[in-house]
């Protein structure tokens, strides 16, 4: 595919998604580097145009350049942005309260703190890009271990025996700190996909290296 035809995809499937308004966002292509410039009119909408590109077949990187524009009239003031990020974060079942800290500067949010699990990291980010007036997110919130590693390791083999998507003893898992390492083989992606998931259900993990070999 040359870069012309992958520009062309591009901008394609850009128009393609509805939660888009693609009219002010530029694309350039060089050896399957994407280069997205122009402007959107939320932050949520520049995450968007960037999971949009990530799904065209051929993109090797991308570099996001888009920046957020608000109007004056809508443009909202950082403390109005902070309690309602303090407050979206308090009304989700998912997120533990007091754990997560909220800064905001010139519309760019900062978040800190430390959660038990990782999809409460990505859960808080997600919680708050959507707010009007964000320009941007920096996530720095931790994920704090509450097991030892051999009870990771244990929690996660429990998990794979519970599982009826594949055979527990194909696959090896390795515990380093808050890190799972995930080796062996299976006969299809779901059970790949399934293991994955099952290591990024245990508390305290914060990253999982998958290894497993899918032998179809």
């Amino acid at each position: 595919m040359t870069d012309k035809d992958l520009r062309r995809d591009v901008l394609d499937e850009l128009d393609f998604d509805p939660s888009l308004d693609a009219g002010d966002i530029g694309v350039a292509v060089s050896d399957g580097v994407v280069t997205l410039t122009g402007h959107v009119g939320s932050f949520a909408e520049k995450v968007e145009a960037e999971r949009a590109v990530r799904r065209v077949k051929g993109v090797r990187a991308i570099a996001q350049e888009i920046q957020v524009r608000y109007p004056e009239a809508k443009k909202i003031e950082d403390d109005q942005i902070a309690a309602r990020a303090l407050a979206i974060i308090d009304w989700s079942v998912h997120l533990p309260k007091e754990a997560i800290q909220v800064k905001v500067a010139k519309g760019w949010i900062t978040l800190t703190g430390a959660v038990p699990w990782q999809y409460q990291v990505a859960g808080a980010e997600a919680a708050v890009r959507r707010l009007s007036g964000v320009v941007g997110v920096t996530n720095l919130i931790e994920v704090k271990p509450q097991v030892r590693p051999t009870a990771v390791k244990d929690k996660i083999l429990e998990a794979f025996k519970r599982s009826a998507l594949f055979e527990a003893d194909a696959i090896k898992v390795n515990v380093e700190g808050d890190k799972v390492i995930l080796e062996g083989a299976v006969t299809a992606w779901t059970e790949r996909a399934a293991a994955e998931r099952a290591a990024w259900s245990v508390p305290g993990v914060r990253s999982v290296e998958d290894r497993i070999v899918a032998l179809s």
